[in-house]
């Protein structure tokens, strides 16, 4: 039968609904999340989906995009006439149409295939752009239910497709700014569940946002009558950890929606079930579990439509919830810290980890970690067996850096840092290129050669302990050399010039430190190449701009070819593009492994392309030509006019300021060098887990603490049946993640510490303003802006940025670069004036205010703020939200 469902010469016009081959921008939001809750082994209805291959070859053959286009000319979302009177439009021309043998004939043997042979079944629409995190389409196409024929299967199909462009869904494109072009709607046929009672589920109070608790509303009868608010429904409230049902709210059903010879009607419910509870206690307990179950695969809130027949549910559709009300945190938090003497700082390496910390890492990468800042501390202080303190530890989720000196130790390291400092100075840039970078990188080489299948579950943890200490080590190298040598050249430089050689009319310190490249430079200038050819190629151009991203991406990963575009540019894009992710896809957006890469998911740099095909970004190149010139020039008239000493002392600290900046980025750039194969090896183990019963989604891996997974690694290579099971806890610190990520950590902690003198709190690189309208931060790049502001949350939210906007986020890495090409300006949580941001900022000649610790909680997308990079503050301006 496999072969009526898949035509491997051709377009996919059909896919079975548990085949893992269905795809987002092959059978559309509704039907991709069907076939992952089918293979997961949940109660779904058996079916197949007809593809978006289908819908675009029956409007290719009908000629209906230039009839749509038409209709839609004129249309205004405010006018609900004349949104009626295109899609009516648009609905006759789909029902004229006539449907391609090639695909009558799959979807007939598909149909036939069924289980019974020609079953009724109920035929629902499945849109590419609907059920996303940030839309959702729902209840804006069609659901047909209890057809029973050929000739009426295909008559809902062409129905489904013509849901595309109902007044509802053209208005909401609208709003949304959603691009028609690329749009498409595939259509998922099951058989109907004859159900004698259905309803849908929210898996967090649709009212108050509470995460801990489900309502369910049921009703007697197929669902229609629920989903279009027909009839009300009783309401159950149940806690979902436990599956007791907290508050019952029968109602007085009148109607209910039946099966008649064609289709459904709806008509008066018997009176002895009027006012019956719908579900009981248990089967409300049942429901809540399965519902759970579902959202652990979503990672948030869903919406969940069922039907109940012979006590056993079945799952109809499931879609992330978009609207929930955000919880106010009630939980409290206390800042104890367990050494009142060691101080507790968020700066150094933890500004790469902004966000609460993933389980995995933060046992296993914190403990890798502080074992390396001991070995360099020890080496610093000439203390090796018995060094100060100087580790990562978590408070409440978020990473602190610990610093715990004994008396004794103070004085090793007054008396041995000023020349251990000199030395590792003097040598930075050859122990990272010769020492530290080249050992990490064979580590990586060493086990990307090995295949993982055949690796036991204990040599790939050896693999990943090995790859993590290299990359420690490389790091600390970075701490113990490149990172300072950047900062104290710089301000040395500053200092010099700006005391002894800088008169009124010069250009600022900045100047001569500008127009330089790095691997964050290069990766944009990759991007911009790359898009600046796909102008080249009209047809490529034109396909880029109108698909969205996270579509592009999936036909990059399943090697399919966009209809519109011509086979060899296609493979060319993908070749140069795959290029650029070789080299540069392993920039971290946090060092937190859990995270995925632009490897693993490149819709990020994809939106990139985009911006830099509409005309959006500046010229990297431009840019840099630019700040070069002027620096040359600043350069070449400064030293014409010195002579003796302040010339000698000028040349010196200018080249060592100027080489040590691009470094440092090189250096960062590679931190996540090893990450990539880290990953693939902990989700080879987390495969391993899943099917011995152990988690339920190989990502799960990241939600099990170390001593979790070598205990369940021996487990697998002993052929053991793993005797724990973790799903439970995953649910719980997911959700205590979700928690800790609504609190800010303090900056620095026992508050007002002071370490050798200097008061911690006042230079930590994160502080918060004590106005209401004002955040405070760190200065680290010059010049004011005012500007809608744009938050992001991470790199899924790159496509949100527009040109013109303040980034705002929490952090920012080299794998952020490409959007400073858009920004007016940014503001970060955490980071201070050796950060990334402030260095990148600088090239773009864009102000930044870093270290703020609440901009990302205080400031709203669209809100207008005030950025004075100079002095380091951010005004919020009341009442500009856009």
């Amino acid at each position: 039968m496999e072969r009526y469902f898949i035509e491997e010469s051709g377009p996919w016009y059909v896919v079975p609904l548990s085949d893992l081959r269905a795809k987002q921008h092959t059978v559309g939001g509704k039907g991709v999340w069907l076939t992952r809750l089918a293979v997961a082994g949940l109660p779904i209805p058996t079916g197949f989906h007809i593809t978006t291959a289908a819908y675009r070859r029956f409007v290719i053959e009908n000629r209906l995009q230039p009839a749509i286009e038409k209709a839609l000319e004129g249309v205004d979302s405010h006018q609900p006439a004349t949104l009626e009177a295109a899609a009516q439009s648009i609905r006759e021309t789909f029902i004229k149409g006539r449907i391609p043998e090639e695909i009558s004939v799959a979807v007939s043997l598909a149909y036939a295939n069924l289980p019974g042979g020609f079953p009724a079944v109920a035929v629902r629409s499945s849109a590419t752009a609907e059920d996303q995190p940030s839309l959702s389409f729902a209840g804006q196409q069609s659901t047909y239910l209890n057809v029973s024929s050929i000739p009426a299967l295909f008559e809902a199909v062409k129905r489904c497709w013509a849901s595309l462009w109902t007044a509802r869904a053209i208005a909401y494109r609208l709003q949304h700014q959603v691009e028609i072009k690329s749009l498409a709607m595939a259509v998922v046929v099951q058989v109907l569940v004859p159900a004698q009672a259905s309803g849908v589920l929210f898996t967090a109070h649709p009212i108050t946002g509470a995460r801990n608790l489900a309502v369910i509303n049921a009703s007697w009868g197929l669902g229609e009558a629920v989903v279009a608010g027909l009839v009300t429904p009783d309401t159950l409230t149940v806690e979902k950890t436990t599956g007791r049902v907290l508050e019952r709210l029968v109602a007085d059903k009148q109607v209910w929606a039946v099966r008649v010879a064609q289709g459904t009607e709806v008509q008066p419910i018997p009176r002895h079930l009027r006012n019956k509870p719908v579900l009981d206690d248990a089967a409300a307990a049942r429901l809540v579990q399965i519902g759970v179950q579902i959202e652990e695969m979503f990672h948030r809130p869903v919406d969940i439509e069922w039907t109940y027949l012979n006590g056993e549910f079945a799952i109809v559709q499931a879609r992330p919830v978009t609207a929930l009300p955000e919880v106010p945190t009630t939980a409290r938090f206390d800042w104890k810290v367990p050494d009142p003497k060691a101080r507790y700082l968020r700066a150094s390496i933890v500004e790469l980890l902004p966000d609460p910390l993933s389980p995995l890492f933060a046992t296993l990468g914190c403990r890798t970690i502080s074992q390396g800042m001991q070995r360099l501390v020890g080496q610093l202080t000439g203390s090796i067996e018995r060094p100060p303190e100087y580790k990562l530890t978590t408070l409440n989720g978020y990473a602190y850096l610990v610093l715990r000196f004994k008396p004794g130790q103070y004085w090793r390291l007054i008396k041995h840092i000023p020349f251990k400092v000199s030395g590792l100075l003097s040598n930075s840039e050859q122990r990272w290129r010769e020492q530290a970078r080249p050992a990490y990188v064979q580590a990586v080489q060493r086990w990307e050669v090995k295949p993982l299948n055949e690796l036991s579950a204990a040599e790939i943890l050896a693999g990943v302990n090995e790859i993590l200490d290299r990359a420690v080590d490389h790091y600390t190298t970075l701490q113990s050399g490149l990172i300072p040598s950047a900062g104290l050249s710089e301000m040395m430089f500053n200092s010099f010039y700006n005391r002894f050689i800088r008169r009124k009319e010069d250009p600022t310190a900045l100047t001569f430190l500008l127009g330089f490249d790095s691997i964050p430079m290069l990766a944009e200038k990759s991007l911009y190449d790359l898009a600046r050819w796909g102008q080249g190629h009209p047809d490529l151009a034109e396909t880029l701009q109108k698909t969205p991203a996270y579509q592009l991406a999936g036909l990059l990963s399943n090697a399919k070819i966009p209809t519109e575009v011509e086979k060899g540019t296609w493979a060319e894009f993908q070749e140069y593009f795959q290029y650029h992710l070789q080299q540069f896809g392993h920039s971290i957006y946090g060092l937190d492994f859990s995270k995925p890469l632009p490897l693993d998911d490149p819709t990020p740099l994809l939106e990139t392309i985009k911006f830099f095909l509409s005309g959006q970004g500046a010229n990297p190149y431009l840019r840099q030509q630019t700040a070069s010139e002027q620096r040359k020039q600043a350069h070449q008239s400064t030293l014409a006019r010195l002579r003796g000493l302040r010339r000698t002392i000028f040349q010196k600290l200018v080249t060592w300021a100027q080489r040590s900046a691009p470094l440092r980025e090189d250096g960062l750039a590679d931190v996540g060098l090893g990450w990539p194969l880290v990953r693939k090896m902990l989700l080879e183990l987390g495969k391993r887990l899943v099917q011995g019963g152990v988690v339920a989604e190989p990502e799960d891996i990241f939600w099990l603490l170390e001593e979790e997974v070598e205990q369940s690694a021996v487990q697998l290579d002993q052929g053991k049946e793993i005797s724990s099971q973790f799903q439970k806890a995953v649910q719980q610190r997911k959700a205590t993640w979700q928690t800790q990520k609504r609190v800010t950590p303090p900056p620095v902690l026992p508050r007002r510490s002071r370490f050798l003198g200097f008061d911690l709190e006042k230079w930590s690189p994160a502080q918060v303003g004590d106005l209401d309208q004002m955040i405070h931060g760190i200065g680290a790049s010059p010049g004011q802006v005012t500007a809608p502001a744009s938050v992001l949350n991470g790199p899924e939210d790159f496509g949100r940025m527009s040109q013109g906007q303040v980034l705002v986020a929490a952090i920012t890495t080299p794998a952020w670069t490409p959007l400073f090409a858009l920004a007016a300006g940014v503001v970060t949580d955490v980071g201070g004036p050796l950060s990334h941001s402030s260095i990148v900022a600088r090239e773009y000649g864009i102000p930044a205010v870093l270290g703020t610790g609440v901009a990302t909680k205080r400031i709203q997308t669209g809100q207008t703020i005030a950025v004075d990079g100079t002095a380091g503050t951010v005004i919020l301006v009341a009442g500009q939200l856009g």
